[in-house]
């Protein structure tokens, strides 16, 4: 029978090794609460606009507004840069499994993993348990997918 610990490392293995080269997550984790805030205000902001723009009509809809357009962002720059405007701003970036940048595919399901723990707080709290405990920092959608967030390459 195979652990659930063997098929993350299999899965993961073209990602850098923490231990060879632990300068790829070292500071991840901070960085990725300072990015979240970062695009959370992006698409704060873009949801306020869309509310202007459609003469207050968004702000009757905030939160059904607000989820699409995050959703929109985080596609738009995920499946483009493997990183969202906050991650590249922190320099940092997502990348999959087979140590890659996100395609559209990768950053769609990595998407609806981030918006499926959202919805919850026990997901929200066992994600930052992982990203805290596990040697490549990963949130519970990148252990589910095999991805991590890295430290740049320069």
């Amino acid at each position: 029978m195979t652990h659930w610990t063997d098929l993350t490392a299999r899965a993961t293995t073209r990602l850098p090794d923490p231990d060879a080269q632990p300068e790829f997550y070292r500071g991840v984790v901070a960085k990725r609460f300072l990015a979240w805030i970062v695009d959370v205000t992006v698409i704060t902001l873009l949801t306020i606009l869309a509310g202007i723009a459609t003469l207050t009509v968004g702000f009757f809809l905030w939160p059904i507004f607000f989820m699409v357009i995050g959703l929109l962002y985080r596609f738009a720059t995920l499946s483009g840069n493997s990183a969202t405007w906050g991650m590249r701003l922190m320099g940092i970036e997502l990348r999959g499994h087979d140590g890659e940048r996100f395609d559209g595919m990768q950053a769609t399901l990595h998407i609806l993993g981030y918006y499926a723990s959202m919805m919850f707080v026990l997901p929200i709290l066992a994600s930052v348990v992982a990203m805290l405990m596990t040697p490549r920092r990963q949130g519970l959608t990148d252990l589910l997918l095999g991805s991590a967030a890295i430290n740049r390459p320069s």
